[in-house]
């Protein structure tokens, strides 16, 4: 999956060029506040390095896409419409930018975060 042969050479895309494109379509969805890290150790790179897909895995077995999200979700905001809404934009943004079909977008609620109202 993520590779394609042409009579001009071979396409690969990676999981990390997936996620980057699923991070900046979680960002745009409504009542997300940020990612969380996936673990603690993945919390200390990202911190270090500032990369744009923390908080999300991307999987390929086969045919099959499968991507996971970390997300910290603004307080005062349905949890349940926020992921569904999170789910249909990542993979709608996927699918447009890479022609490929995803077959699961699982999205974890890591933490709320409440917003001052100063």
């Amino acid at each position: 999956m993520g590779e394609d042969t042409t009579t001009l050479g071979g396409i690969h895309i990676s999981p990390t060029a997936v996620a980057t494109i699923a991070y900046f379509a979680t960002l745009k969805s409504y009542g997300v506040v940020g990612l969380a890290p996936k673990n603690l150790a993945d919390g200390i790179v990202s911190t270090i390095t500032r990369e744009p897909s923390r908080g999300i895995s991307v999987y390929y077995k086969g045919d099959e896409i499968n991507i996971e999200i970390n997300v910290i979700v603004e307080y005062g905001t349905r949890i349940n419409s926020v992921a569904e809404s999170v789910a249909n934009t990542v993979r709608f943004h996927v699918e447009k930018a890479l022609g490929l079909r995803v077959t699961s977008v699982n999205v974890h609620v890591a933490g709320l975060r409440i917003s001052d109202t100063d």
